[in-house]
């Protein structure tokens, strides 16, 4: 097995997360849109899963022409890669529900409109129709997840931006009080990483594949609130603070979203099993052991150093904050 990051700033590279598996996994540096690097990891593989990406909403907005490198133009490269050298491969691409945007039901299905309300959303909608018109051109067998809010170890805790479980995660391991946007009643289902790779192997070792997209979910709708109050009693903090959304949160907030998952389940016997309350004890749990691989120490609120990089770089056009 070959794991392939280009370790992106930003992007949450961890090289602590593949420890167990020393000696079993070769790691290669390299950015899947620079075929040339990668065509020795790619060649003849039966089954990819593609989860390379920046998943920050915000970065999106403040960095679109980043966003755009990372989830789109290096996307279509990538695949093309992959027909050249694996043709007919199964892809297993990690999507996202923020596609769909704003819900205009819920639970939302794979048949609710789509309708992103940033960047992120835009270019990873544009990822996902490579992936869908490379497999009805028969290039390759491509199978799309559209993944809800994922949490649990192995998450990124030091990199900003990349939504509010980190950030809640963070917090309760430094026993600091959390901040709730809004009223909390917004709905979200997080789903546990072990149930998420669940899926992705499901889809990945499908003989055949009745659909192309699947809505992968957590096991429960909980409001932001709930998901507050069971961190709190995790982590040992004082009750949560509310707070007004700040204007650049507010501009992409979806309101509520919970996902129906019905379609991976009959046709892939998928289903989500982790409740949140387990997940984030399981989740807690493992930072304490293992916190000075993610975490420096005392850092609760990470500072977004992307600016100053991009800046110095002078790669991207940069949108005013």
């Amino acid at each position: 097995m070959t794991v392939v990051d280009s370790c992106v700033q930003g992007c949450g590279a961890n090289l602590f997360n593949l420890a167990p598996a020393s000696g079993k996994v070769e790691i290669l540096k390299a950015d899947i849109g620079e075929p040339d690097c990668i065509a020795p990891a790619l060649a003849g593989v039966p089954i990819i899963f593609n989860l390379a990406g920046e998943i920050s909403h915000i970065h999106s907005m403040l960095y679109p022409e980043r966003d755009l490198e990372i989830n789109t133009l290096s996307q279509m490269r990538f695949l093309e890669a992959c027909i050249r050298l694996s043709p007919g491969a199964r892809v297993v691409y990690a999507g996202t529900r923020q596609v769909y945007g704003a819900p205009q039901y819920l639970p939302v299905d794979e048949l609710h409109p789509v309708n992103p309300v940033d960047f992120n959303g835009v270019h990873k909608y544009a990822a996902t129709m490579y992936h869908l018109m490379f497999s009805r051109s028969g290039d390759l067998d491509a199978v799309v997840l559209r993944l809800t809010n994922v949490y649990g170890p192995r998450m990124a805790l030091d990199v900003p931006c990349q939504g509010f479980l980190s950030n809640y995660i963070r917090k309760s391991l430094a026993a600091a009080r959390l901040q709730v946007f809004g009223d909390g009643s917004q709905l979200r289902d997080p789903a546990y990483v072990d149930d998420v790779v669940e899926a992705m192997l499901a889809a990945g070792a499908a003989q055949r594949l009745q659909s192309r997209e699947y809505n992968v979910g957590g096991p429960e709708a909980l409001s932001l609130s709930q998901i507050a109050a069971i961190c709190t009693d995790a982590g040992g903090m004082e009750p949560p603070e509310y707070r007004e959304f700040p204007p650049d949160r507010k501009q992409i907030d979806i309101g509520s979203y919970y996902t129906d998952s019905s379609r991976i389940g009959r046709e892939l016997g998928w289903t989500p099993k982790v409740r949140f309350e387990e997940g984030i004890r399981m989740t807690l749990n493992y930072y304490r052991e293992c916190l000075p691989h993610y975490l420096p120490p005392g850092l609760t609120e990470p500072e977004c150093k992307l600016r100053h990089i991009l800046t110095q770089k002078g790669s991207y056009r940069l949108s005013p904050t």
